[in-house]
């Protein structure tokens, strides 16, 4: 089982051709200044413009739904109470419950903002392979004990998600079957929660023994230098796409401020 967060980065698009290191700056801005939208009337714009970009990424639809899908499930749960608790002018009542203004336009500013803050990630880290967007990273100056933690999360993140799968499936063949949600079934969901804790701890362990022995952290680490030209050294497509999406970034941030 893979996390396959670049499994599309082998796709040819005008997101995939665009340089990494000014796509990281341009999109991670973009994406702020979707997260300071406070007014209702930018998020039609706000959508759209996450579609444009989603559109000229050419990644599979199923591939967005399959990873907004638990983000999904979490964000419903903890916004499906505010149109009945925040505020006070009141739409409609059911009874005793009255969905009230205020709480759906919090909602609304919630959902439209998790979903393009969301699917500008995964176009931002889907169109690449993993590996180069932690060089761009390092290459814009984040330490590089930070870009040595990502990395190793990502690749024990799919070892650990793969020993899952393998219990399950042991499991299953053992007789198994999660069909209710008793006493029992919870004790086993349990002890294979605390069984995959324990072998992660002692493999990171011993990740961390074995990086020692070859020399990690004792090697005299040189002075990190970037080039502060890399702007300039950009072909003319990633150059476009950069200035555009910091103009449609900043152009957020002043409608937000003034609209």
């Amino acid at each position: 089982m893979k996390l396959t967060l670049d499994e599309y980065a082998h796709l040819q698009s005008p997101i995939h051709r665009w340089e990494q290191s000014s796509k990281l700056v341009a999109l991670l801005t973009l994406i702020f200044a979707f997260a300071f939208v406070q007014k209702v009337n930018l998020l039609p714009i706000m959508i759209l413009v996450t579609l444009i970009l989603f559109f000229l990424s050419r990644l599979p639809w199923s591939f967005l739904l399959k990873r907004l899908r638990y983000p999904g499930v979490f964000l419903a749960s903890m916004v499906l109470l505010l149109p009945f608790v925040a505020g006070k002018t009141v739409l409609f009542s059911f009874g005793f419950l009255s969905v009230k203004q205020e709480g759906c336009i919090a909602v609304m500013l919630i959902a439209a903002r998790f979903l393009c803050i969301l699917t500008v990630s995964i176009v931002l880290f889907g169109t690449a392979p993993f590996l180069t967007s932690m060089k761009a990273l390092r290459s814009l100056g984040l330490p590089h004990i930070i870009v040595d933690m990502m990395l190793l999360s990502y690749r024990y993140l799919e070892q650990l998600a793969e020993s899952r799968h393998r219990m399950q499936q042991a499991m299953r063949l053992r007789g198994f079957q999660a069909k209710a949600l008793n006493r029992r079934t919870l004790k086993m969901l349990a002890n294979v929660a605390g069984s995959l804790l324990v072998r992660s701890y002692e493999q990171s362990q011993r990740v961390y023994q074995a990086m020692k022995l070859r020399g990690y952290g004792y090697q005299t680490i040189q002075k990190q230098t970037y080039d502060w030209h890399w702007l300039w050294k950009l072909e003319l497509q990633s150059l476009v796409a950069f200035y555009l999406t910091l103009l449609i970034a900043i152009a957020f941030f002043i409608a937000n401020i003034f609209s």
